[in-house]
Order: C-alpha cells, then structure tokens, then sequence
C-alpha cells in the first residue's frame, strides 16, 4: 500500500492536486508499520472525498492495471465513524504521510483501538488487526463504555465482552472486563 500512495502522490503532482486525509483501517496500520498484510482499499474517515480526487483515483486505476486495485481503492467507507468518535479525536491525529501531493493521518492510538475493536465485535474479521495494536487490558476497559454504545441490542454488551476476553486470550493473557 505504501507503494501504491507514493505512486499515487507523483499522479496527483502531475494533475497540480492535493489530497489531505485521515485514514483508519489496514491502509493506516500498514503505514504505521504494525502490519504488511494486504489490504484491498484505503478507508478514508475525513474529509468527504472531493470529485476530482474520486476521479483521480479512478483514472489512476485504470492506468495501473498491474496494480490489481478495486474499483473503490480509495473511499470513504467509514466516514459515519466520525459522529460516534469521542469527542476532540481532531486534536489526538497523528502523522502517517506527507508527500509532496498526499498528506495523511490517522487517529491517535486509543481512537484507532476502538474502531478495531468495534469492526472486530461487529464483523469479526479484525482479529489480526487488533492483534498487531496489541491492546493491554487497561486499553480494552477504557474502550467498554464507547463499544457497548455502539448497539442497542440487548445481547451486545455480554457479545463485546466476549469478544475482548477472546482477544485477550490471543494476546496472552486473561482479560476480566471491568464492568
């Protein structure tokens, strides 16, 4: 993937365009070196993807074909995340990226963690992913109240919990949830 934005970064200098970025998913963890796994596309959390970029992704695609992306590479996926993300997670944005046409970022560590953990007790396909961020039990608890938010069904909560002391176990070690 970092392959892919440094081309991608030389496609928007020629067209004189600028991207600007929060990025959560695979895509961020892979430029935080905690995984080389694959990644199919590159979630976008903020801002809305403007038209040219969208169309500058597209184009790129096309011209790449060896590159083997997906037609949405590059989206915004998530950006409903925003609304549910404790407030003041603008401020904690640490750096990814910075080319000389690509700027990106990512949420600060404990922001990124929920979001994994939210896509790992709702689809229960992160497991990899949470796994390389390597969450301490402290971590996990302080994620409880905002995951347990997150739906309304009666038997979430007691599924999170599940989901964490799963986790855990993975991680090595036996996880009690504070609540």
């Amino acid at each position: 993937m970092k392959e892919i934005i440094h081309k991608f970064d030389s496609y928007l200098v020629e067209r004189s365009l600028r991207f600007d970025a929060v990025i959560i998913g695979g895509a961020a963890l892979i430029f935080m070196g905690l995984t080389s796994r694959f990644t199919k596309d590159i979630d976008c959390l903020d801002p809305v993807l403007p038209e040219e970029i969208k169309q500058a992704a597209q184009d790129f695609r096309n011209e790449n074909s060896t590159l083997h992306l997906w037609e949405n590479w590059l989206n915004n996926g998530p950006i409903s995340l925003t609304e549910d993300l404790p407030d003041g997670w603008e401020e904690r944005l640490i750096p990814l990226y910075s080319g000389k046409a690509i700027v990106l970022r990512t949420l600060g560590r404990q922001d990124l963690l929920m979001t994994k953990l939210f896509a790992l007790c709702d689809r229960e396909l992160d497991i990899a992913d949470c796994i390389a961020l390597s969450p301490t039990a402290e971590e996990l608890d302080h994620c409880l109240g905002w995951l347990f938010e997150r739906d309304g069904n009666q038997y979430w909560p007691d599924h999170v919990r599940k989901s964490l002391k799963k986790l855990a176990k993975e991680l090595g070690y036996d996880y009690q949830p504070a609540c």
